[in-house]
């Protein structure tokens, strides 16, 4: 399913972050349904590179304090953590939100733009 160096489920905290993160531009309401259908929801597969383009976000650079802490666990044989995503209308935010997971999708990136990463989708609701 997923490249090597990808665990197959999230790790618990990382729902925590995504909540977090979700609580900066939308209400607690919204959190916590945003949060439940991540933790319910099956693992796609996506590249780095078409995530990157859909959130909008920058390629951070492999020096980067995170990004290079994530290559250094790829490299010695650790398995990072599936991304949590989200899809929708979050008006300014665009169509496509990274709940958890920024760093290691730009650490991936570095490693093979094109490898497939197991990310989590919640849908916002209409």
């Amino acid at each position: 399913m997923a490249s090597e160096h990808w665990q197959l489920e999230p790790d618990q905290h990382d729902f925590l972050a995504a909540g977090t993160y979700l609580s900066l531009i939308c209400d607690a309401a919204l959190v916590e349904k945003l949060v439940a259908q991540l933790q319910r929801a099956t693992s796609s597969i996506y590249q780095a590179k078409d995530l990157l383009r859909a959130s909008g976000l920058a390629l951070l650079d492999k020096n980067n304090a995170h990004v290079a802490k994530d290559l250094d666990k790829v490299r010695s044989g650790h398995k990072l953590s599936p991304i949590l995503l989200v899809r929708g209308n979050f008006n300014e935010h665009g169509p496509l939100v990274v709940a958890d997971g920024y760093h290691r999708i730009c650490a991936s990136y570095w490693l093979d733009e094109n490898s497939p990463i197991p990310c989590r989708v919640a849908d916002v609701p209409s």
